[in-house]
């Protein structure tokens, strides 16, 4: 389907929706909304947890949109962010969810996580958990095994 008439645009709105699909059939969730917060929030908190190199080549390998979405907002010089422990991690998560509450916010990193694995190369994933403290790391599953949607 033509939306736009640009197959660069259409094709990355059609990405983003495929992409939002299956974040949803890995969290079991209906609200496309929802799921759209929780992937912007959480590529945020993983840009703002990164050094601006490693964070510039996980975007690299994003789908256009997602890849404007990463950016949004970013501010180099502020990153990595001062206070990068597991409980900031997901605090900058559930800060987002106000008053509309994560069940287990987690669980719901854990699935942004694996939707990453499933579309950028095993090489960069492997450098961006490596990049990220242990007790995040652990929240990532290793894109070598395979996950369950």
């Amino acid at each position: 389907m033509q939306a736009t008439g640009l197959a660069t645009i259409d094709h990355a709105v059609q990405t983003t929706n495929e992409w939002l699909n299956e974040l949803m059939e890995i969290l079991g969730w209906q609200d496309k909304n929802r799921a759209f917060r929780l992937l912007r929030i959480t590529l945020h908190t993983i840009r703002d947890w990164l050094q601006t190199d490693e964070s510039a080549q996980l975007a690299a390998q994003l789908p256009i949109i997602m890849r404007g979405l990463y950016y949004e907002g970013w501010r180099p010089a502020a990153t990595p962010v001062e206070n990068r422990s597991r409980d900031d991690f997901l605090a900058t998560i559930d800060q987002a969810f106000q008053p509309d509450h994560l069940d287990q916010t987690a669980e719901a990193c854990r699935a942004v996580f694996v939707l990453l694995n499933n579309h950028v190369s095993m090489g960069e994933i492997g450098h961006v958990r490596h990049a990220l403290r242990h007790r995040i790391r652990d929240l990532w599953p290793d894109p070598a095994e395979p996950q369950a949607a």
